[in-house]
């Protein structure tokens, strides 16, 4: 038996644009996503088998544990490619907020592929790694690769850029609004008006310049669908310098705000940072 456990990073968008629609029904994009210190963690144990079994289990009702899981569908293609069965057992610890925009379950699955890549000696190379979490979404490589990414194409197109190390960071998130990713580019590519603020580029050469990048904060699909929700709308209103990350709804500040007004209808995470890696292993064990 050989156990791992995994530490995977949530990821916002410091910028995120719709460039246009792909004929596969994907959305090509520019965006700068950076990591931040709030973990999943994955305890993953494998032993030898001669039939295949994949069993999930974790600390919260709100994500299924079958083969409708990103982590199940994860272990299954990792073991179809290394052309290998085994009994795989992994324990989902969440801590990442739920459909917020923040590649929760992106990151778990990339971090099932990196940690099946460990357990079974490496038998993947880096890039062969990157290709599996293409497969699979458009976060995968961001949340595998870690620090502050440029994401093209669907996201899968990575380019590691100059870390910003100085960020600290307050995430806002109404509880019981999760918003997928199909509803909010569905309502961007309804929309009749589509702004071209060029916010990621301005970004970069803000980064190489050493200069200030919270002017040019900026999320397309925050238009898409910021009029639908009033609890988008609270959060704006209250710290108007908020942007929201990926598809929301979570927002966030590039501050730590001690005092914020909000309910209990809001989840207030205080006190991440930027960080400058992506998947790694807390723990390695072989018995």
């Amino acid at each position: 038996m050989k156990k791992i456990s995994v530490e995977c990073p949530a990821k916002i968008n410091l910028t995120l644009e719709i460039v246009n629609k792909r004929e596969d029904g994907f959305h090509n994009i520019k965006s700068i996503m950076q990591m931040i210190s709030l973990y999943d963690y994955l305890d993953i144990e494998i032993e030898d088998a001669n039939k295949t079994s994949i069993m999930l289990d974790g600390n919260t009702d709100e994500i299924p544990y079958n083969e409708n899981n990103l982590v199940y569908k994860a272990s299954k293609l990792f073991l179809e490619t290394i052309n290998r069965t085994a009994e795989i057992k992994i324990y989902i610890e969440k801590n990442i907020p739920i459909a917020a925009g923040l590649a929760g379950g992106s990151t778990d699955a990339a971090g099932t592929i990196w940690g099946l890549n460990e357990l079974f000696n490496r038998p993947l190379k880096e890039k062969d790694l990157h290709k599996l979490c293409a497969k699979l979404g458009s976060d995968l490589n961001v949340c595998l690769q870690g620090g502050t990414i440029l994401a093209t194409s669907r996201g899968e197109v990575i380019e590691k850029i100059p870390f910003i190390n100085e960020k600290n960071l307050t995430l806002i998130k109404p509880k019981y609004l999760g918003i997928s990713a199909k509803e909010a580019y569905t309502k961007y590519a309804n929309k009749e008006f589509k702004p071209k603020y060029n916010m990621t580029e301005k970004m970069l050469k803000a980064l190489k310049k050493n200069e200030d990048i919270s002017e040019f904060l900026y999320n397309d699909l925050e238009y898409a669908i910021f009029e639908d929700y009033q609890e988008l709308q609270n959060i704006k209103k209250v710290i108007p310098n908020s942007i929201m990350s990926g598809s929301g709804s979570t927002y966030f500040v590039l501050d730590n705000i001690k005092e914020i007004p909000f309910n209990n209808d809001y989840q207030i995470i205080k006190n991440l940072k930027f960080i400058d890696h992506g998947i790694k292993c807390n723990n390695f064990v072989t018995k």
